[in-house]
């Protein structure tokens, strides 16, 4: 999948400086990035099922492209054991840099520790290894959370009874966790009469299985909070076949070509999302990592911002699909985050 994603990056190259944002000569860039066909970096997954794991996995090979580097992709298909080999397996290869895409922290927090201790530089989106030499990169999933929480208010006030899909032990779903019990503390109105959630693949189909018990033992839900597009999908499908989709508002974290479809079906029940472009937080990762072997300090929390993407919105802008988007949202089609002035962008 890299080698066609860059023949088909190559195949363009004539035209790329004219699109990159800065303007970058050979010249201009730091060590090792002036022979940036020496430098090897690794990007080690435990999560790669549903649109958002695969942008993201673009943006990876987007930005890797573009700064000419070598990168290799390790995906364990959340087997955390398995996963922690790959980073063993990384260090065997002799890489420069790992970026770390989400995990549990009992298994990665070792892992990534003999990554550094062998010289390499490490990154973690969305898995807290515990570690201040590693920055840790997020979509400020706290934030997710609660701006999608806060939609649920404006469209259903604050006395209401809700389903909550979570799994926890997983960072990201960790902080959005958060940010529902600090809206539930503040709204006590607001009920939550059932909590279910797998990562069992294929991820939405699992959770449909679980929604559809749920629906049947709680009839009196208005809104299921489903803080990952996955759930949300899953949620949705219980919904539809259950007939409640005049009763029931679903408020999700992440967004997709897939999640947009959904979302603006005629009388869906998929009210909002709150997401950053993922390929934009795989580009972001892979330039914290490119900043940390230049030399340079990304920060220890590099925060992509996120926005409220509501049903209405993509309906009244006629959205599609991702390109639509991030038109109509420019800060979709880039982050300024992690852009010190040698850094290749991506082409536009």
């Amino acid at each position: 999948m890299f080698r066609r994603s860059i023949l088909k990056i190559l195949g363009g190259s004539v035209v790329l400086p004219a699109l990159f944002s800065t303007a970058v000569t050979a010249g201009d860039m730091p060590a090792p990035f002036d022979n940036p066909g020496d430098v090897k970096i690794a990007l080690v997954r435990y999560l790669s099922t549903g649109d958002f794991f695969q942008a993201y996995l673009s943006g990876v090979e987007t930005q890797a492209a573009a700064l000419g580097v070598d990168l290799r992709v390790f995906d364990s298909r959340q087997d955390a054991a398995l996963q922690s080999d790959m980073v063993d397996q990384a260090i065997a290869l002799g890489v420069d840099g790992i970026v770390i895409q989400h995990g549990l922290t009992e298994s990665m927090r070792d892992a990534a520790q003999r990554a550094v201790d062998a010289g390499i530089k490490v990154v973690a989106f969305d898995v807290n290894v515990e570690n201040p030499a590693i920055p840790q990169i997020e979509q400020s999933d706290y934030l997710l959370g609660k701006l999608a929480l806060e939609q649920a208010i404006i469209d259903n006030g604050t006395s209401w009874k809700a389903g909550y899909v979570y799994v926890p032990g997983i960072a990201p779903l960790d902080r959005r966790h958060a940010a529902w019990e600090d809206i539930k503390a503040a709204n006590p109105g607001i009920e939550e009469v059932a909590q279910f959630g797998t990562l069992d693949n294929p991820i939405a189909n699992s959770n449909a299985n679980q929604a559809r018990s749920v629906l049947q033992a709680n009839s009196d839900i208005t809104v299921m909070f489903a803080p990952y597009d996955e759930f949300a999908k899953g949620v949705k499908i219980a919904v539809d076949e259950a007939g409640l989709t005049d009763q029931i508002d679903i408020y999700s974290a992440d967004v997709s070509t897939a999640d947009i479809s959904a979302m603006r079906e005629p009388n869906s029940a998929w009210a909002a999302t709150v997401a950053t472009n993922p390929a934009v937080v795989g580009e972001v990762s892979v330039r914290s990592l490119a900043m940390m072997l230049a030399g340079e300090n990304p920060g220890s929390n590099v925060v992509v911002p996120p926005t409220l993407i509501t049903q209405a919105f993509l309906n009244e802008n006629d959205i599609k699909n991702m390109e639509d988007l991030s038109a109509k949202m420019p800060q979709f089609a880039h982050a300024d985050v992690s852009v010190p002035s040698w850094m290749p962008l991506p082409p536009r």
